[in-house]
């Protein structure tokens, strides 16, 4: 046979004998190759600064050296390492003396060579609950005298003669060591001085035991088997005269009566030296697979044969008996205590993985995910790596104690651990998540576990007082004991898969035994010469097993137990071991699948099929889901812990939260409202919390405490008590630490617990000092109280009974715990027995819970008893509070206050006898919230910013924020929740508007828009079917109309001055409000003064009526009735209120300038109280009761029948749409959107207003991610809005509700100024002034093609006209023009290009067929025909218009300067109307209406049959290609290329009507010249040709007649004539006065900020110069004043609106006698424009020139601002000596 050699990659070595190695592995001190070839020839390397030298030239790590390991291959590295210097650093680096939170493991701990005297180590000093060993390193106390060499010295187990007695069942050695008491005088010596086999003189063998000659006790069944079980042979002595012994199930008895083996049986060998086991009676004919181990795994027997086989994975070998593991070479995987190592069992080969660990014990291995796990038992953690030794993390990190056992179910991706001190088998997901407590009950000490996930079962060892062997379903399911006879220490433990067995080891019996997976069949393989067996794996044919006793891993066969060899020795501490090889984790089915079972948290396999498993404490909702969180439990700290009890399900076992350094808990409480738990720590002496899952973690408090001991949480206005044992205080804060403030500190001496009843309003502590003593306070520490002092020691836990009314505490000093009354009396002993030490109490139910020091256990009792008495959970050291976490404490804020205050919302309840005010903890930055409202059924407030300009709601808690409105605000002032209906109405005073929608924000809608003047506070009364506002413009009033808007009234307009708070006493029938108008005295300069507040409020003298040097006014709170009659005041003076609210018999409201929340009696405005005081920002004010019934909802249940809006009126209801949609015949229903309305953008924004209703109001098209938008079009085929977005240099489109939004053209764009959609040919058209091109491209960007790009100077507006073929553009340039061409670029002609300045706007009227355009320079807006010609003046003075469109008799055009889009009469110029003000940033804007994209072309149908580009002419069309090729093919001539589907022309909502000029939609005819390429030039001329690279001409009739011709052009000349002559007329009188126009700007080129801008055509006199300023570098850094053009285009470039506002008033004056009467600020100028920009210093001056220059033209200066009020960020134009300027 050719042996074929494997071919190595490149960077492999290739050995001489043909195996592939790593390259780098060539060299390194290691026979890789197996046979030395990468080991020759090699040079020595030199080892790093980090490397040791082996003698024999190697290298390793240098903190291998003298670990304990033979790494090198001659030893050198573990010689001469007795030095004291090396030992006590190694000691040091191990122990690390002083250090507590070092576990203590299940083993006696390794003892490492220690420094030779106690006094080398420094010495620690320990606690009081430490014991510190001889060398000075400290453990817990708890492991003094426990048998276990905890210290590594012993000296923790010297001396304990006087140590408490060992348990029952234990014998205790003279040397104070508790062992098993069957291990008194068993033969072996289990006692460190072996004083267990002294004093034997009488068997202590059991029944089923026989006593050796050395006094060892051996399986009484192994007496006179034929084997020496005593080392001695005595067992075998004396066999003849035994008698009949009863043989074990494994054994043959003889016919002489000797037992031995039934492996002997039929063997031919006389084994019962009668011939018994050969006779015939035993029918010994051969059977090979009776022999066990005969075949490694299958057998197969035949009439004279048989035929052995292997599992899948396995193939046979060539002795075809033997199976070999398909796959790579077999890694033997272990735990080593500080490291993990891996060792190759044939060749010894010794690798590290993972090193520097503390206490690695357990371990186990994914191999498909190529995952190691570990447990260790110092750190008490789960680790896992990967197999590389990379990526380490934690698994789990809490709840261990002593994690012996792992294993991993590589099937189902799950881990499974025991823990011996815990007595638990849990599992989780691999990463730790969905962490489940399998099994808990009649648990002891579980050791080693194994899985067997291809039939769903789990064993595992367990080695308590009971030892045994159990296996379950890995659902924890069908448990059975399997093995628990003849064990004592089963440690190790594993699953032979293929031989479908398993072992074990017994460190005690020191033997190896196996047995079948059900238990039957056991047997014994080594029982000689196992010291101390730890873990055992299985692989092939061989065992292998780690000893701690002689530190190596050993190997033999799994069968007979022989072929015994040392594959590793000398090793540190060998502990867990695998063996890594794919077929250690054979594939199986998945029983979960791949959805994992449909759970949603743990699917657990089973031996039949899965069960969906919920994590600790957490209960089943179905039988696939599991509650998202626990409703109750019990809660417990553990000094070093935290712990959860869940009454949520049966197990009761506990779970650690996960939290970070917990050193030393103590005090507990907990908040079901934000799923906190709060803690106090006395080791760092601090308070924190966290979610009662762990997350969120935070210190609340950490300054200036020392022994925070008691915590009480009040959960009704969310503050935090605690009480302070070494400062004895007791201190209060928010929850979350702000606001702290000291309580009590006198009389206190050592105050310790403390518990607090929000609802009755006391808090009480107990008193550990000299005078032990239980308080009680107010919860502001008023009206202090001792109510118990008497028969007190140590009291400790506080608990209120709130159902009974009475104080629960338990005394440790006393052992009892005790109840009274909550003022002392009828004082009790509940329980005053079996009480050694408790500490923490509470109540729960019928029960009551307490801790206890003494009986390390938490325990239970009735509460009205102390009877049924029970441990709910038992061994657990340091316990200290305890609470029962639930979501039912007593209710609180059922009726309170709420109240804004500019930068937060706050609560004050009214349940409670006390007045407290808490923040509702928003997740948000409030800027300046002023109005709120709440809705008391859903429990969420609303509230409004005038900063952010948003409505925005959020839960009482905090928890659910979310933004409802958020454009089209501008002042909410007031706002208002209709609880009833599910509305919110609200003012804005910035838009004078009243508005509604629903309560998520949607269905928007106007109701009252007209004789507004800013209106303020609003009031509901859903019943009657009305709301009141307050309006303190000018003409302050109050009034009324229906919540739908009808019905409107006026009730009260005299005497009024800034009617502010508002509120409807329903059951008074009356209505409320509160005037905060005030005193202010006006000098003769302008100043102003306020002697009554302490802040300045600004007027401007020309805009009131002043007779005398000062206005008074009252300031006072007044009623009517709900019809404005019966008006009196109910209070009066007041000092300012704001907000006004009422409740039950009482009126609240906010004072601005007491800062202060004030209450008073609502009928006779009496009885005045401070609720709160010093609360600056006070604003809006509601007060709420939540258990108070809503009325009936007047739209009943089916929302009135209404498809949108209904809306209470007083005679019912009515049906509504929202804004700017009318409302249909049936009265009942709506469209989804208006049928014609104008769609304009602003900047960051586009909106709607719709032309169908006579409101005009504005509403923001959802579009996402507007930067700065500049053109606008739609396409009413698909519905879509087409923009250009100079900001990101894009055209974008997106549907009508803002969805589906994409980039359309993204790349080779400038500035894009004009676009237009060809809602045809589904083109689109756009002008680029940056490029100067025009463009086209399909709608979809596709097909992208330059149509001009020549005689082009910045192009500005375009429009289409497709049922004319024609295209129009304005072009701004050096000579600016209106041209026209056909839509493929042809044909272009210069319309307009006299008198006209920044010809901006340009549309279409294509009923008239005549163009319309403003001009921005000239300030007009004018008309033509479609040829240029019939030219007039529409308009002739606006101020700055940009964009025009027209609609029916309208043109409708944005202005800059006026910030507001205006309409005139097409026909007239008259009846200018404004149709939307005050809008920052107005672009372009246009109209929607099935009137307008009407009308067909021949690129209509099938586009032309076109394959790429179809452009319309005015008698024909022509197919075009894009200049960049698409990979289509692309045919200039009709029908030549792919089809393209029929577009259907109809818009998404109207069916466009037939086209007027009849345009054929025919295949078009092709002339002979252009198909055989014969081309004059004279056709040339008339564009008759196609060359190569251009369009095809597609003509659609045969030309016109000459006459027609003759006609027209004699007609064409007249006109030409005549308006030759107006023009000159006109252009003469326009330029005769060059300072006709006052208002100029400069070209507006959005990308020439810092350009040079070009000279403008109107000259302005000298004297402008001084008007503006501009910076230049001078040697002495001087200015200098230079006339600077403004630049349009930096306005639409900036996201600041406010540059605009600086550039928008410049006018060519002297001395700032501007239009408008303006004086333009510096900062006018300090633009981008500018080459330069000026300093602070610079600033500074050119104010101060300013100022001078405009001082002499204003005859009143504004007066300086210099109050301290707060700024609400109102604008208010009209008075600004209202309230609004404060």
């Amino acid at each position: 046979m050719t042996v074929v050699l494997p071919t190595c990659s490149p960077l492999d070595f290739h050995c001489d004998n043909g195996k592939c190695i790593r390259r780098s592995w060539v060299c390194d001190g290691d026979n890789d190759c197996e046979d030395d070839s990468d080991e020759q020839d090699c040079h020595m390397r030199k080892c790093s600064d980090k490397e040791f030298r082996c003698s024999d030239g190697s290298c390793i790590a240098e903190h291998w050296f003298c670990d304990g390991d033979t790494d090198c291959k001659d030893g050198s590295d573990e010689e001469n390492c007795h030095n004291e210097n090396w030992q006590d650093a190694k000691a040091a680096e191990i122990f690390e003396p002083g250090r507590d939170s070092k576990k203590k493991p299940d083993h006696s701990r390794l003892s490492i060579g220690c420094a030779s005297s106690a006094s080398d180590i420094p010495a620690a000093t320990c606690s009081l609950e430490e014991f510190q060993c001889a060398y000075g390193r400290c453990i817990l106390d708890i492991y003094h005298c426990d048998g276990d060499d905890d210290c590594g010295d012993w000296s923790d187990e010297s001396d304990c003669s006087s140590h408490q007695p060992c348990r029952s069942g234990e014998f205790m050695c003279n040397s104070g060591l508790c062992i098993n008491a069957g291990w008194r005088c068993d033969g072996d010596s289990d006692c460190d001085d072996q004083s267990d086999e002294k004093n034997c003189t009488t068997s202590m063998c059991t029944a089923d035991q026989f006593r050796c000659k050395s006094g060892r006790c051996v399986r009484l069944s192994w007496r006179c088997d034929g084997e020496d079980d005593c080392s001695d042979n005595s067992d075998e002595e004396n066999c003849e005269d035994s008698g009949s012994p009863q043989c074990a199930p494994d054994q043959f008895l003889c016919g002489n009566g000797r037992c031995i083996g039934l492996r002997k049986l039929c063997n031919g060998a006389n084994d019962c030296g009668d011939g018994s086991d050969e006779s015939p009676e035993q029918n010994c004919h051969v059977n090979e697979c009776a022999e066990e181990g005969y075949c490694s795994q299958g057998c197969t027997n035949s009439e004279g044969g048989f035929h052995c086989w292997c599992e899948q994975g396995y193939e046979l070998r060539p002795d075809k008996r033997s199976c070999k593991a398909l796959g790579p070479e077999p890694v033997l995987l272990f735990a080593n205590r500080i490291d993990i190592r891996q060792v190759l069992p044939h060749r010894s080969e010794y690798t590290l993985l993972l090193n520097n660990l503390e206490n690695a014990i357990a371990l186990d291995f994914h191999h498909s995910k190529e995952l190691v796990f570990w447990s260790d038992v110092t750190l008490d953690r789960i680790m896992r790596a990967n197999l590389n030794g990379s990526n380490v993390e934690e698994v789990v990190s809490t709840g261990l104690e002593s994690p012996g056992g792992l294993a991993v179910d590589w099937i189902h991706d799950k881990l499974y651990w025991t823990d011996s001190g815990t007595s638990r088998i849990e599992v989780a997901n691999l990463d730790g998540t969905h962490r489940k407590v399998l099994l808990w009950q009649n648990l002891e000490k579980p050791r080693a576990i194994a899985l067997h996930p291809m039939e769903g079962t789990i064993y595992w060892t367990d080695w308590g007082n009971t030892p045994r062997i159990e296996y379950s379903n890995m659902d924890g399911s069908n448990r059975r004991i399997i093995a628990d006879t003849h064990l004592f220490w089963p440690n190790g433990l594993t699953i032979d898969y293929a031989g479908h067995r398993m072992y074990w080891v017994d460190a005690k019996h020191h033997v190896i035994e196996r047995a079948d997976l059900d238990g039957q069949n056991r047997k014994a393989v080594i029982s000689q010469g196992l010291p101390h067996p730890f873990a055992i794996t299985v692989f092939e044919d061989s065992l292998y097993w780690t000893d701690w006793h002689t530190k190596s891993i050993n190997s033999a066969n799994k069968f007979t137990g022989k072929n015994q060899e040392i594959i590793r020795n000398k090793l540190h501490f060998p502990m867990d071991i695998h063996t890594l090889h794919p077929q250690r984790q054979p594939a199986g089915r998945n029983r979960c699948g791949s959805d994992n079972g449909g759970c949603t948290h743990l699917c657990l396999p089973n031996n039949k099929a899965y069960t969906c498993a919920c994590p600790t404490g957490f209960r089943k909702t179905s039988s696939h889901t599991c509650a998202q969180s626990l409703d109750k439990f019990l809660l417990f700290a553990r000094r070093m812990d935290i712990r959860r009890i869940s009454f949520d399900t049966e197990d009761l076992s506990d779970d650690v939260i996960p939290l970070a350094d917990v050193r030393s808990a103590v005090a507990l409480d907990w908040d079901a409202k934000d799923d906190y738990v709060y803690w106090t720590d006395v080791s760092t002496d601090s308070i924190s919390r966290a979610k009662w899952d762990g997350t969120g973690q935070e210190v609340v408090a950490d300054s200036s405490l020392e022994s925070p001991a008691g915590l009480a949480i009040d959960w009704v206005t969310n503050k935090l008590y605690w009480t302070d044992a070494g400062t004895d205080r007791i201190e209060v804060s928010n929850t979350d630490g702000t606001m702290r403030t000291v309580l009590i500190w006198e009389n206190l001496d050592r105050p310790r617990d403390v518990v607090v009843d929000p609802v009755g309003g006391f808090m009480y502590w107990t008193d550990w000092g000299a005078n032990p003593k239980i308080e009680r306070a107010g919860m502001d520490a008023s009206d202090r109280l001792v109510i118990i002092s008497s028969n007190l020691t140590w009291p400790n836990g506080l608990a209120i009974d709130y159902e009974s009314q009475r104080l629960y505490w338990a005394d440790a000093g006393m052992k009892t715990i005790e109840y009274a009354g909550l003022d002392g009396s009828d004082r009790k002993v509940l329980i005053g027995s079996n009480l050694p030490h408790p500490f923490g109490l509470t109540l729960y139910g019928t029960r009551i819970y307490w801790t206890d020091w003494q009986a390390k256990n938490i325990q239970s009792a009735d509460k009205r008893t102390g009877l049924d008495r029970e441990t709910l959970q038992d061994n657990l050291e340091n316990l200290m509070d305890i609470h029962v976490f639930h979501r039912h404490r007593p209710p609180g804020m059922t009726s309170f206050l709420i109240f804004a205050r500019r930068a937060d919302i706050r609560l004050v309840s009214l349940d409670i006898p006390y007045f407290a005010d808490v923040v509702i903890s928003v997740n948000v930055t409030m800027k300046n919230t002023i109005a709120i409202g709440v809705d008391p059924q859903e429990g969420k407030v609303y509230w409004s910013d005038s900063t952010l300009r948003k409505i925005s709601r959020a839960a009482l808690d905090g928890s659910q924020y979310e933004d409802i409105i958020t454009t089209g605000l501008q002042t909410t002032d007031g706002l208002a929740v209709d609880a009833i209906g599910r509305k919110v109405y609200w003012t804005d005073t910035g838009t004078n508007r009243i508005e509604v929608g629903n309560l998520d924000g949607s269905m928007r809608k106007v109701l009252i828009w007209e004789n507004l003047d800013s209106p303020r506070a609003i009031a509901l009364y859903h019943e009657m079917g009305f709301m009141y506002w307050t309006d303190w413009g000018e003409n302050a009033k109050l009034e009324r109309a229906g919540m739908d808007g009808s019905s409107r009234m006026v009730l009260i307009n005299n005497n009024l001055g800034w009617p502010n708070g508002l509120a409807v006493d329903k059951a008074g029938s009356q209505l409320l409000w509160a005037d905060a108008h005030t005193e202010v005295r006006i000098d003769l300069k302008g100043s102003v003064e306020v002697p009554s507040l302490q802040f300045e409020v600004l007027y401007l003298k020309e805009m009131m009526d002043i007779k005398d040097n000062y206005i008074s006014s009252l300031k006072r709170i007044e009623a009517a009735d709900l019809n404005g009659a019966n008006r009196h005041t109910l209070l009066s003076p007041v000092q300012h209120p704001y907000g006004l609210t009422l409740l039950d018999s009482y009126i609240y409201w906010t004072d601005w300038q007491t800062r202060s929340i004030h209450r008073a009696d609502k009928n006779t405005g009496g009885n005045v109280i401070l609720v709160r005081a010093n609360l600056p920002g006070l604003m809006d004010i509601q007060a709420v009761d939540r258990g108070r019934p809503l009325g009936t909802n007047k739209c009943g249940m089916r929302n009135g029948g209404c498809s949108h809006l209904c809306l209470p009126n007083p005679k019912g209801f009515s049906c509504a749409c929202p804004t700017g949609i009318q409302l249909k015949i049936d009265e009942r229903t709506c469209d989804p959107s208006p049928e014609t309305y104008l769609l304009f953008s602003s900047r960051g924004s586009i909106r709607r207003i719709s032309l169908d209703t006579s409101d005009h109001t504005d509403v923001h098209v959802p579009v996402p991610e507007l930067n700065n938008v500049i053109s606008l079009d739609y396409d009413s085929v698909d519905g879509k809005i087409y923009y250009t977005d100079v900001f990101l240099d894009v055209i974008r489109r997106a549907d009508l509700n803002g969805s589906n939004m994409e980039t359309v053209i993204g790349q080779g764009l400038k500035t894009t100024d004009g676009l237009a959609v060809d809602w045809v040919a589904r083109n689109l058209y756009w002008t680029d002034t940056g490029r100067n091109t025009i463009e086209v491209a399909r709608l979809d960007g596709s097909c992208r093609k330059v149509l001009i790009n020549n005689s082009l100077d910045e192009p500005r507006a375009i429009t289409v006209f497709p049922r004319k073929g024609y295209l129009f553009w304005t072009d701004w340039g050096h000579v600016a023009k209106i041209e026209r061409a056909n839509l493929d670029g042809s044909d272009r002609k210069i319309l307009i290009n006299t008198d006209l300045g920044w010809p901006n706007g340009l549309t279409l009227d294509y009923d008239t067929r005549r163009i319309y355009w403003v001009d921005a320079h000239l300030d007009r807006i004018e008309s033509a025909d479609l040829n240029g010609k019939l030219r007039q003046v529409l308009v002739s003075q606006v101020s700055h218009p940009f964009a025009l469109t027209q609609q029916d008799r309208w043109l409708y055009w944005t202005d800059w300067q006026t910030k507001s889009i205006q309409r005139v009469d097409k026909y007239s110029g008259r009846n200018k109307e404004t149709v939307l003000a005050n809008v920052e940033g107005l672009m372009d804007i246009i109209v929607v209406s099935p009137q307008r994209q009407t009308g067909t072309n021949a690129c209509g149908v099938n586009n032309g049959g076109c394959s790429h580009l179809c452009f319309a002419r005015a008698t024909d069309y022509i197919c075009a290609c894009p200049d960049e090729p698409d990979g289509h093919p692309c045919s200039n001539i009709p029908g030549m290329g792919p089809p393209i589907p029929e577009t259907t022309r109809s818009s998404k909502k109207y069916q466009t009507p037939t086209d007027r000029s009849g345009s054929s939609t025919t295949r078009p005819h092709i002339s002979v010249e252009m198909t055989e390429g014969n081309c004059s030039d004279r056709k040339a001329g008339q564009g008759l040709c196609s060359r190569a690279n251009e369009a095809v001409l597609a003509t659609t009739g045969e030309g016109l007649h000459v006459s027609y011709i003759v006609g027209g052009l004699l007609i064409l000349i007249i006109l030409l004539l005549i308006g030759a002559v107006i023009i000159y007329r006109h252009k003469k009188s326009k330029f005769t006065d060059p300072t006709l126009s006052n208002l100029t700007y400069s070209n507006p080129s959005y990308r020439t900020s810092t350009q040079e801008v070009k000279i403008e055509t109107i000259p302005k006199p000298a004297m402008y110069n001084q008007l503006c300023f501009k910076k230049e570098a001078g040697p002495d850094h001087s200015y200098t004043k230079e006339k600077i053009k403004i630049v349009e285009g930096i306005c639409l470039l900036s996201s600041d609106e406010s540059e605009w506002d600086d550039l928008k008033q410049i006018r060519s004056s002297r001395g700032c006698i501007l239009r408008d009467h303006v004086c333009m600020k510096t900062d006018t100028v300090s633009i981008q424009a500018s080459s330069g920009s000026l300093d602070d210093t610079e600033t500074e001056q050119l104010l101060q020139e300013e100022q001078s220059e405009c001082s002499s033209i204003n005859a009143t200066a504004t007066p300086e601002r210099r109050g301290s009020l707060p700024d609400t960020g109102w604008k208010h134009q009209r008075k600004p000596s209202t309230e609004s300027e404060v």
